[in-house]
């Protein structure tokens, strides 16, 4: 039995238990509960702030390695040297797109098809040239053609064909030589060494040649089918003209309508051919010209010359008068004169060679060098159909070369830089980056795009920053708290309109009304600050017992009814004013004033639709920055006898700037990176100017329309990488300027 006094040691006065100690141990266990929450939750938060970042830079690695391929260097190696049977010297050459077959054809007129993985003679056909042997041979650029010139006055054209087919799992390609088209150019039975021919897609055969009296003579040769009766008809015609000089080169584009040529006197000729022959355009182009070639498409002209140089010409548009062939692009000139010109079947990109050996791969519309090097021997050069092989023929051997040539068409002059493409008048910012035909040249131009973006940033921070920003100043500094738990939840539900839904009614709705009624929107502007100024005033002067009676915040109601009003009125007015001030039409009296074109879906409709979308942006983060000044600040400035108004411009205002720069930075880069606003409310059209009356297309604008449409991995695809590259580095680089600006800022007035 327990001792009475031991029982009263453990127990307190009054006989009860004491739970002291349970306190206790509940309180270290909660302490330790909230210490291992409060480093959970420390722990979660990092993650998340550190997953974020890892995403950000995950993103940028992922679009940088997207973009860096487009650097990648051009290059030419040999791939293969098979013996080429043949006792006379190759002159033309026409492969298949895999890169499997070659067709060579030589002076002796035989045509051999070679396999390039063995080096086998797959076919062979003598052409019939009869007892005259060839005197010339070459392929007509961007055709599959092997034609050559017989000591007879005969051109002779001979088709081939490359069949490809699948037997099981491999792919096999069949030749086929057609059988050759023959053009007698002269009469009289004379070689014709310089000539240029070719066949239409519709089956036209046109050769030219200049004959051993001096002149020009054009044979078109056609051959027409009847549907009904299957009887073939032919009908030929010949043109001639007179020749100032010798001629020393010819060739002739894919619709065979222009004839170039290049004399012994280093000038290049140029022919319109018709239904006859006129006076050429003269071009002097310097040293004698050694090679002479068409790009892809039949417009750029490649010359080579005798001091090497290499360089790009073109029918270029004048203010005045017709195209002349100008002198577009200088490439750096090799060591010796130009002997072969070598021009691509897919793009604007072309191989020359020169008398020493040497080789060169180039770009037109890009004005790259994409490679440089020695060739394994000299002879005939040609490029495969799809730009990933060349082809060399000389000294009995045929040398396959591996083309790696992945984006040509990149460079940063072809991207920021002006480029003179074919058919304008001079050098230009363009994006275009299709065409409904296969020898188009690729515009990327990034610089329209740029201008764009900034343009449709610049033109809705206009709209939205004085509204935004004097409302939120309004909102927080002098407008009543019951009406203020009113005005800014709806401000800030403006937020959640969907930028899709604004470019729908932009572009459907509010542009064909502000192009009826663009006087009254200037009259707006200019009624709606007089308005809310007079009206101010007016209320400012009413008796005191008269603006007592009116609940605090009531004021407001004047102000919605006087601008009302003013929107009655500047509609209203509108016809008038365009009737007095701009002649019945303003779109009329802009064009003919200004010669500014008015276009429906302009800058001024993204102006408002997209600064519609910012404003509650702005508005928010402003108004925060405003309540958030130290009351402290504003009452020891009231109590020294400043009004509201002077210790709302010169306390309140200063004292936010960090957080009204940062609202204004953050709806700038809502701006920049809007998209379906912009989509559907401009005509989404490259332009470069800073007119607002005409479209524009952004940089993700751009990226939402081109992207479904671009080839993977091809060069539209890595640009439109690049172009959101873009938008990563002017956003970053605005927000650390800002955020600079914002902590400077917050130093120089943090001692009010």
């Amino acid at each position: 039995m327990a001792r009475a006094e031991d029982i009263a040691s453990v127990l307190p006065s009054g006989g009860r238990r004491s739970d002291a100690p349970v306190r206790r141990l509940d309180a270290a266990a909660r302490g330790r509960r909230r210490v291992a929450l409060d480093r959970f939750a420390t722990g979660l938060v990092s993650a998340g702030g550190f997953a974020i970042i890892a995403s950000i830079l995950a993103i940028l690695v992922f679009i940088v390695a997207e973009v860096v391929p487009l650097l990648t260097a051009a290059t030419v190696s040999v791939a293969k040297v098979a013996p080429l049977p043949s006792a006379a010297p190759v002159r033309a050459l026409v492969g298949d797109e895999f890169a499997t077959h070659v067709a060579a054809l030589d002076l002796d007129g035989v045509v051999r098809v070679l396999r390039i993985a063995d080096g086998a003679v797959v076919a062979e056909e003598t052409l019939p040239t009869g007892a005259a042997p060839l005197v010339a041979a070459q392929v007509p650029p961007g055709s599959g053609l092997l034609s050559g010139a017989t000591a007879d006055g005969r051109v002779l054209l001979a088709p081939v064909r490359w069949e490809a087919r699948f037997e099981g799992q491999q792919r096999v390609v069949a030749p086929t030589l057609a059988a050759p088209i023959a053009i007698e150019l002269d009469t009289t039975k004379r070689p014709v060494p310089v000539y240029a021919a070719g066949v239409t897609p519709s089956g036209a055969v046109t050769a030219a040649g200049q004959l051993a009296d001096g002149t020009l003579v054009v044979v078109r040769q056609t051959r027409r089918e009847n549907e009904f009766t299957g009887e073939v008809s032919e009908a030929q015609e010949r043109l001639r003209a007179a020749v100032p000089a010798r001629l020393t080169h010819l060739v002739l584009d894919s619709q065979q309508r222009n004839l170039f040529g290049a004399d012994e006197r280093g000038n290049l000729l140029w022919w319109a051919v018709g239904s006859a022959i006129g006076d050429p355009q003269i071009v002097p182009a310097g040293p004698a010209v050694t090679a002479l070639s068409l790009l892809l498409g039949g417009r750029s002209l490649v010359v080579g010359q005798a001091d090497g140089a290499v360089s790009v010409w073109f029918a270029a548009a004048q203010a005045e008068g017709p195209p002349r062939l100008t002198r577009v692009r200088d490439f750096p000139p090799r060591p010796a004169p130009i002997t072969e010109i070598a021009p691509s079947q897919r793009d604007k990109g072309f191989m020359a060679a020169d008398a020493q050996g040497g080789l060169g791969l180039y770009y037109s519309t890009s004005h790259r060098v994409l490679w440089s090097g020695a060739a394994p021997f000299a002879g005939a050069l040609a490029l495969a159909p799809r730009g990933t092989a060349a082809y060399l023929a000389g000294r009995g051997e045929l040398a396959l070369l591996d083309v790696a040539n992945p984006h040509p068409e990149v460079s940063l002059r072809s991207l920021f830089g002006r480029v003179w493409y074919e058919g304008y008048g001079e050098p230009a910012y363009v994006w275009q980056s299709s065409s409904g035909t296969d020898d188009f040249e690729p515009k990327f131009s990034l610089t329209p795009l740029l201008v764009g973006t900034l343009k449709g940033t610049v033109y809705s921070l206009l709209i939205a920053i004085p509204l935004a920003v004097f409302g939120a100043m309004y909102l927080s500094q002098f407008m009543h708290p019951r009406l203020k738990t009113v005005v800014k939840p709806a401000v800030e539900i403006m937020a959640a309109l969907p930028s899709v839904v604004l470019g729908f009614l932009a572009g459907l709705w509010l542009a064909p009304r502000v192009q009826r009624l663009f006087p009254a929107l200037i009259l707006m502007t200019l009624l709606f600050p007089l308005l809310s100024i007079g009206a101010g005033a007016a209320w400012s002067r009413l008796p005191k017992r008269w603006r007592g009676r009116i609940p605090a915040g009531g004021e407001v109601a004047l102000f919605v009814v006087v601008l009302a009003a003013g929107l009655w009125l500047s509609v209203a007015l509108s016809p008038w004013l365009e009737r007095v001030v701009f002649g019945g039409n303003f779109q009329a009296w802009l064009l003919s004033t200004t010669g500014l074109p008015y276009d429906q879906r302009n800058a001024i409709i993204v102006g408002l639709a997209m600064g519609f979308a910012v404003i509650p942006i702005i508005f928010s983060i402003a108004e925060e920055a405003f309540s958030n000044v130290p009351r402290e600040l504003v009452s020891g400035s009231l109590a020294l006898g400043a009004n509201r108004w002077q210790t709302v411009t010169r306390i309140v205002l200063p004292t936010a700037s960090p957080g009204i720069f940062s609202a204004i930075m953050v709806g700038f880069g809502r701006a920049v990176g809007e998209t379906m606003i912009v989509l559907m409310a401009t005509g989404n059209t490259p332009i470069l100017d800073w007119n607002p009356f005409n479209g524009f297309r952004t940089l993700s604008a751009n990226i939402a329309v081109e992207i479904p449409e671009a080839p993977m991995s091809g060069t539209l695809y890595r640009v439109l990488f690049l172009a959101a590259l873009l938008l990563f580095l002017v956003t970053f680089v605005v927000n650390t300027a800002a955020e600079l600006v914002r902590q400077r800022l917050r130093r120089r007035y943090a001692q009010l």
